[in-house]
Parts: structure tokens; sequence; C-alpha cells
């Protein structure tokens, strides 16, 4: 069966604007006309989904993915509701060195981004059941679910800020596990979907941490669990029944990025629209501060605190 074409597809509401941009108050109206946005892991699933909806609204899309052929069909979906501003860009997240390259590229071809949803991810049987590892040597869902992310925000944050009013959305998932810092790595007993989970809740630790950050700039950072069981390739692969549509899940993710209700709130989690509560490890300020510490070693990026 054919996608539909982005004409058909659920409309995005602008949102109501919470301020009249007087002196001194950032005009929080994110209407996704005329935005830059990068949606990483958009050349399917709900990703592909979020790209095409707002292409449809106006918006400049970044689309990522590894896949040349896809890519192009994302944009030429988006160029047929007369939008011709959306751009593809292959970077594969299983090596650090794509995801600098990405952002280089991003730095050369764009002066601003005003969203950062970071989506792409590996599910729990995503490339099989074994445990893999990244081409830097990490624990393959780590790396990419998490460790990408973290490097493609900290590295884009300095564009965001000048950006301002900006926004990150880190897509995470209800399925979530303690990291376990003696092996975060899962050298001793790995499977997939803890694998999986762990790398979740990781971006959810991060986002917790980022929001501290980035108080006040004019720049918010939140996450959540879209939908459950989507109808996309990941949880397909999984054998699972899809029980969400992806529209269901679209619609949660454009809420974080566009909702003007969320245009100063930082460092939640959402389960669809709805605030929610992550896994304890998430509020551990202590098991927060040895992910970030960690994060900033195997990626290579200076860490400030220290």
């Amino acid at each position: 069966m054919q996608e539909a074409r982005p004409a058909a597809l659920p409309p995005i509401r602008s949102p109501t604007c919470r301020n009249n941009g007087a002196a001194g108050e950032l005009p929080y109206v994110m209407t996704p006309k005329g935005r830059t946005i990068l949606i990483t892991g958009s050349t399917d699933g709900v990703g592909r989904r979020v790209a095409l909806r707002l292409g449809a609204a106006g918006a400049k899309v970044l689309v990522h993915g590894r896949n040349h052929k896809r890519g192009q069909q994302v944009i030429n979906e988006i160029a047929k509701t007369g939008n011709n501003t959306a751009m593809f860009y292959a970077a594969d997240f299983a090596a650090l060195d794509g995801v600098r390259d990405l952002v280089a590229a991003i730095g050369r071809d764009h002066g601003r981004l005003d969203i950062l949803i970071n989506n792409a991810g590996l599910g729990s049987a995503s490339g099989g059941r074994q445990r893999r590892v990244s081409a830097d040597g990490h624990e393959l869902r780590f790396a990419v679910n998490y460790l990408a992310g973290f490097t493609l925000t900290r590295l884009l944050l300095p564009l965001i800020y000048a950006s301002a009013p900006a926004r990150i959305v880190n897509v995470a998932s209800a399925g979530q596990q303690a990291i376990d810092f003696d092996d975060v790595m899962l050298t001793r007993q790995y499977s997939g979907a803890r694998a999986y989970m762990q790398s979740k809740l990781a971006q959810v630790m991060f986002t917790f941490d980022l929001a501290r950050e980035v108080a006040g700039s004019g720049v918010t950072v939140n996450a959540l669990h879209p939908a459950t069981y989507m109808d996309t390739t990941m949880v397909r692969e999984s054998g699972t029944s899809p029980i969400s549509t992806v529209d269901q899940g679209a619609d949660a993710i454009l809420h974080l990025a566009l909702a003007d209700e969320l245009a100063d709130q930082a460092g939640l989690y959402y389960t669809g629209t709805h605030p929610s509560r992550a896994q304890p490890q998430a509020y551990d300020q202590h098991a927060r501060a040895r992910l970030r510490a960690l994060s900033y070693a195997l990626s290579g990026l200076p860490d400030p605190t220290v």
C-alpha cells in the first residue's frame, strides 16, 4: 500500500501566542513555516511522517538517514506540496565520524537551526539479536540511540543557541531500564531489549541534564515516548503487532516541537501528549553525572565541568 501524499496528512495547527512580543520577552510562536528543522532518522517510520507533515506546513526540513533513495523520496513528497526547501543529509550514526560530518554539513549549509528532533534509533531486534558494536567499539544500541544524539546535540548547540527561541526534542521510549555503570556496554549479560531500554533511559537522563544547562537561553529540551508499538519497521522487526499509528506518534512529537504552552518548559518527559514519569534513575543526579562524564569521554568532546 502506498503512503498517503502529504496533502492528505493531518494538518499542523498553529499554536496561539502566549505573549505579545513586548520588550524583554521572547516571541514564542512556534509555527513551522519558515523554520529550519532537523529530524534524524526521518526516511522511515514516525520520523518520516513528522518530516512530511512539517514539510507540508512550510518548514525547511532537513531529512536525515542512511539510504539516499529513501531520503530523496521524502524530499520528493515534500516538494509535491509546493515546498522545495527540504534537503537530505546521509549519515551513519553507527560511527561518530558520521555524526561529526553531519554537523559540519549543517553548519556549512544553514545559518540557523530552530528545532532539532533526535529520532534516529535501533529497536531491540534491529540487525539481529546478537551483541554488536559500533565503528568506535561501543555497544551498538547505546551508540546509535544515545551517544550519536548526545554528540550531535552538543556539537549543534551553538547554532541552536544562536537561533533561540529554539527547541530540542528527544524521542525516547517508555521501555527504560536502569544503567549498570559497571557494565554499560553489556559485555556480560547482553540482550537486545536491555540494550534498547538502557539507551532510551540515557536519552531521558541527558534531556534532564541539558535542560538545566540551557535554562534561560530561549532553548528548551524535552523527551517523550511518542506512542506504544507504532506501525513502523522497528516494531514489525521485533515481531510485535502494532497497536498505534505513526500519526499518533507524530502528533506527540509535533506537540513537543511546536506547542506554545511548552515555550518556556524544559526538562519534561511526556507519554504521548501528556506529562509522565520516567524510570527512577532518570531523577538520580549522581547517576546523571556518571552518564554525563562517560558520554563526554566516549564522544571525545571536552567536558566543561572538568
